[in-house]
Formats: C-alpha cells, sequence, structure tokens
C-alpha cells in the first residue's frame, strides 16, 4: 500500500528483505602506514579509499540501519584517510573491547563517512523516533 504522497508505507519498507552485503567505500587497517614519512599536501586521501562488498551488520540497542541515498565528502572523511591526526582503528579497537556489542566495530576495514541522507529500513531496540 502506497502511502497519499505515492510513497511505500513504513509496514512496506520494514518486510523488504535485506541483502547479505553491500557496496562501501572503506579505509584498511594494513594501509595505516602508507603515508608515514610524507608531507601534508603529498599524502593523497584517494589512495587510501577502497570500494569494497562488506556484510549489512546486525543493529543494535540505539542503532538503524540506513539505504544510504546521498553523503558528502568533509573533512573527517579526508582526515579519516590520510590517518590523521590518528587512524581510526585504534580508537575503533578500544571501543571493541567494552562490550560484545561493540565488538563488531573492531574490523580490519572501516566503513568511512559521517553525514549521509537515506531511508531508514530497520531500527534496533530502544529506537523510538
Amino acid at each position: 500500500m502506497l502511502t497519499a504522497a505515492g510513497r511505500p508505507s513504513p509496514e512496506e519498507i520494514a518486510a523488504l528483505r535485506l541483502p547479505e552485503s553491500c557496496r562501501a567505500v572503506t579505509l584498511h587497517k594494513a594501509d595505516t602506514g602508507m603515508f608515514d614519512g610524507m608531507a601534508g599536501p603529498d599524502k593523497d586521501p584517494r589512495k587510501s579509499l577502497h570500494v569494497d562488498e562488506v556484510p549489512v551488520p546486525g543493529l543494535g540497542p540505539g542503532e538503524a540501519l540506513v539505504a544510504v541515498m546521498a553523503s558528502s565528502v568533509n573533512y573527517n572523511t579526508v582526515w579519516s584517510a590520510i590517518f590523521e591526526p590518528v587512524p581510526t582503528f585504534g580508537f575503533l579497537e578500544r571501543y571493541g573491547r567494552l562490550s560484545p556489542l561493540t565488538k563488531r566495530h573492531d574490523l580490519p576495514y572501516h566503513i568511512i563517512g559521517s553525514d549521509l541522507s537515506g531511508v531508514v529500513l530497520r531500527t534496533g531496540p530502544g529506537v523510538n523516533a
């Protein structure tokens, strides 16, 4: 059933089958030293970016799974891609030690992006808005 605006209803979106994987722009933990010893202007963030097929993550409490329709490149993206001021992998390792739920963030890759627009497909426990 479509809404009055001609869009799928929340029930239809919730019934969609989710894929097991998706394409994402990632950084690889193994690349964190690739710019060591280089001057700032010589660090090209495009060299550390990868397009990978990654598993669609399960949802934890307070989380949402979004079908991303648009995202941005900003300073956070560039800094992450040149591993400055520090690689994000150290933070993700420490975060992963907090609980079994956070352990799933300690991976050999990191999906970049901090701003997005899209459609919420699923929400985890405790999401009420």
